[in-house]
Formats: C-alpha cells, sequence, structure tokens
C-alpha cells in the first residue's frame, strides 16, 4: 500500500542531521552528490553510535548563520510535506550553532520564527525540543534547560538529552533535568540505544523523562518493559536508525518494535535522522507493513499514541487525533 498521503505523527527527528542534498547544495555549491552519499550519510551498518555520529558535523557546520538555519528549517519542512507529515516535533541543540557567534539565544530565536511561519504556510503543525549533549559540561546542559523556559510561549516545548550514550555518563546532566522538573518544562531523553535496557532504568531514575528517545533495547529485559507499560512512558522508536546503529538488531527482522507493540508498551514509529539515515516516514511504514505485516489499525494506534504522548497543547492534540481517526478509518 502507498502509505505516503495519510497522516503522520513525527517526535523523534535532528533538525541538524536531516539536511537534504538540495539543501546541502544551496549552502555549499562545491559539495557534489556523490560527496554528500559519501561523507554526509551514514554506513548501512555502523560500528556503533559514536561511529554513527561522527558525520553530524558535516551538516552542522553549514549551519552557522541566520540564513543557513532558516534554509534547513524551510527545507525539513518540504520533506516533511511531502511525506504527510501533519505534527512534527523537531530537535537541535542550539549552542552547537556559535562557531560564527551566534548566541544559543539568537539560534533559538531564528530556529523558532522560521518554525512558526512554516507551520502556518505549510499546515504542519510542529514544535520544538531543544538538546543538551552527553559530552556538554553541567553549565551548557543548564544553558539549555533555561532556554526551553525563556522560550516557554514559544514553539519551544521541551528538553531532551542526545548524543554518545555509551561515552558519557548522565551526571552533568541531573541538574538541568532538575531545574526542568522545578519549572514544569516537559522532557524526553535518548536511551536504549548505545546501551541495554539498564541505561533505560537508569535514565528514568535520574532525568525523569516522560517520553524515552528510541529505548529499543529495553526489549533485553522483560521487568523493563513491564514497567514502560505500566508507567506509560513512551518510546520513540526509529527502526532503520537501529537496524543501522545497534550491533544486536542485524536486521529488521530483528528489530523489537513489533515485540514491544505487542507488549503494549507506547510507542510511535520515527525517522530519526533523514540525512544519516536516508529514511521517510513512508519508507519505514512501507517496511513494517512487509516485515511484520502492519496495516491501518498499527499505524492508526501508534500515530495516536504518538499524540497522546507529543509535547503539544490539549486543542491540538485532539485535532490531530481526529484528522488521524478520519484517515485512517478508511484505509484497509
Amino acid at each position: 500500500m502507498d502509505w505516503r498521503p495519510l497522516p503522520k505523527v513525527e517526535l523523534h527527528l535532528h533538525l541538524d542531521c536531516s539536511l537534504s542534498y538540495a539543501a546541502v547544495s544551496a549552502l555549499d555549491a562545491g559539495i557534489t552528490r556523490e560527496e554528500y552519499e559519501r561523507e554526509f550519510i551514514a554506513p548501512a551498518r555502523c560500528t556503533n553510535l559514536a561511529d554513527f555520529l561522527s558525520r553530524a558535523p558535516k551538516g552542522i557546520q553549514l549551519m552557522q548563520t541566520e540564513e543557513s538555519l532558516r534554509l534547513v528549517t524551510a527545507d525539513l519542512f518540504s520533506q516533511l510535506d511531502r511525506d504527510g507529515v501533519v505534527y512534527a516535533e523537531i530537535r537541535f541543540a542550539p549552542l552547537l550553532h556559535g562557531a560564527q557567534g551566534l548566541k544559543a539565544e539568537r539560534v533559538v530565536e531564528i530556529v523558532n520564527a522560521a518554525t512558526e511561519q512554516l507551520s502556518r504556510d505549510s499546515g504542519i503543525d510542529a514544535n520544538l525540543i531543544l538538546c543538551t549533549l552527553r559530552h556538554f559540561s553541567e553549565a551548557q546542559s543548564m544553558e539549555t534547560a533555561r532556554l526551553v523556559k525563556a522560550f516557554g510561549r514559544s514553539r519551544v516545548a521541551a528538553l531532551d538529552l542526545a548524543g554518545d550514550e555509551a561515552g558519557f555518563p548522565l551526571d552533568a546532566h541531573r541538574a538541568a533535568y532538575r531545574y526542568a522538573r522545578e519549572h514544569g518544562l516537559a522532557r524526553t531523553a535518548h536511551a536504549g540505544e548505545a546501551r541495554g535496557p539498564e541505561s533505560v532504568m537508569e535514565t528514568l531514575r535520574a532525568l525523569q523523562p516522560t517520553r524515552i528517545g528510541h529505548g529499543t533495547r529495553s526489549i533485553e529485559d522483560a521487568h523493563v518493559v513491564e514497567h514502560l507499560k505500566r508507567e506509560r512512558i513512551h518510546l520513540e522508536i526509529c527502526p532503520s536508525s537501529n537496524v543501522q546503529i545497534i550491533p544486536s538488531i542485524a536486521s529488521w527482522e530483528q528489530h523489537p518494535v513489533d515485540r514491544l507493540y505487542r507488549a503494549g508498551v507506547p510507542l510511535n514509529v520515527n525517522t530519526d535522522t533523514r540525512m544519516l539515515t536516508p529514511a521517510t516516514l513512508t519508507g519505514e511504514y512501507a517496511r513494517l507493513e512487509q516485515t511484520f505485516g502492519w496495516g491501518s489499525e498499527e499505524f492508526l494506534r501508534t500515530n495516536l499514541m504518538g499524540m497522546e504522548a507529543a509535547f503539544a497543547d490539549a486543542a491540538t492534540k485532539a485535532r490531530i487525533k481526529e484528522r488521524l481517526r478520519s484517515a485512517y478509518a478508511v484505509k484497509e
């Protein structure tokens, strides 16, 4: 079935790792398509998460001016529009875009204003998540959390922790997440990707997010799966990215998304990075249909779970849920 026209929810999407070749060539006409495919897209099988992330700076280096930030944001909205996405949460680390003098606050202002305008023009409801990174200091992490609070009445909706999960501990980020909790800020965090289910539980206990980015390896511990189900901790699952990165998931057939779904864990399907992992939700849905026999029932349910967990207001949630129910009800 062609899933492209159907409405989709995307909760886990990195702005600075989703540049299309059109965007890259517009920012640097000297980069050929061959160079883009060789240096911007990660290998189909990476050694580990750190290997995968080693390509990320290629896109970030091109996003150091006001113009480039606007262009990349517009490029991503074009990708989302072609993919049938009706609600998206776009994440990025504002502290990574100061190489040419932009202050982190100004970076957020630019991307927030662009997202506001593009959302109105495209009809795609979108919010922003600000990322602190595993290798950041406590001060940098706190700065990111304070930016989430400062932009609380804008498209900025939540705080995230991303980066090399296996290479850096949580210690430097406990204060930022404590600050976020104390100020009622929404929170997600990457875990269960480069490390196993123990990392998921450690992250839940230490940072207390309501969602987990990936969380894929939770399947390795039945107690963790039960905890996620009981506490309604939503997993932002990114199948193609996981197959690319996680050594224990050697193929789509081995991906645990179907087992997690059947076990009753709240989750939805996402692309993660549309550059490092050249993926679309349309393509992810087609692979899920081919591999696990997913159809309208599974995609409706996972999209509804995604909207329930979304960092959006009640009116937006209700509107998107109704649109999903209407569209998927007639597609068998």
